[in-house]
């Protein structure tokens, strides 16, 4: 049987990288799935290839660092599937390169607004319709750089670490009534937002600080994603999963 056969799912920026990749294996495991993301033009097309293969899927489109975003995201979400069972909190952003003293002001505030409080805003109304559905899942995707740090991204490290403690307290919170809140660190992954910024030499820098010697794919990402969206994880919550090539056991 389909680990998410009938199951509602909202996945933010599945526009592409790991979130298309996660809303791709969610359908074809029998998820109705809401496409979420800023850039229209890619939701939709993500949408449109899992609907022309057989799957269920709807695009929403939503800045999530924008709480009212959020809130019309599920209230669509809901009015169109008549309920939320799982919600993957992925959208977000790199942000400027620079030391912290030279950091611009703007770009913390982006980076913040969109990684972390983004998150916060989708568990914010989440929750609520998810214990209308008699509970559910949640995934929020954080980074390796939520472990541990690294120079020059001040404001992505401060934001990914806050979504694992953020996970943790909620998943406190609502453990006890059926809904449980996890988040995955993933290390260099191969996805737009890494490739289409780097050259090819620094990409081959970034590949050999992973003991397995490559970056990872989204459709790796996409299956512990999986896992925790569907009762086979029934046990797990407020847990961080890192995947990551042995990066963090460095």
């Amino acid at each position: 049987m389909k680990s998410l056969k009938d199951k509602v799912v909202i996945i933010t920026g599945s526009g592409s990288g790991i979130g298309r990749a996660t809303a791709i294996l969610c359908a074809k495991e029998g998820a109705k799935v809401v496409v979420s993301d800023i850039n229209e033009e890619n939701g939709l097309a993500v949408s449109a290839e899992i609907v022309h293969a057989g799957g269920e899927a709807v695009f929403i489109k939503a800045d999530t660092s924008k709480a009212e975003d959020n809130r019309i995201l599920v209230e669509q979400a809901v009015l169109k599937y008549g309920a939320l069972h799982v919600a993957v909190n992925n959208a977000g952003i790199a942000g400027p390169i620079s030391t912290i003293a030279e950091y611009p002001i703007d770009g913390w505030q982006k980076v913040i607004e969109t990684n972390l409080s983004g998150v916060f805003y989708g568990l914010k109304y989440q929750i609520p319709a998810m214990l209308k559905s008699g509970g559910g899942s949640i995934v929020n995707i954080a980074s390796i750089l939520g472990a541990v740090g690294t120079k020059f991204s001040p404001a992505y490290v401060a934001a990914k670490h806050g979504v694992v403690g953020l996970t943790k307290a909620a998943a406190l919170e609502y453990a006890d009534q059926k809904i449980r809140i996890n988040s995955v660190g993933p290390a260099y992954i191969k996805t737009p937002m890494l490739t289409n910024a780097l050259d090819e030499a620094t990409l081959t820098l970034i590949k050999g600080m992973h003991p397995i010697n490559r970056l990872g794919e989204s459709e790796e990402i996409a299956e512990l994603i999986l896992w925790l969206a569907s009762e086979k994880s029934s046990f797990v919550t407020g847990s961080y999963y890192p995947i990551d090539g042995g990066y963090l056991a460095q």
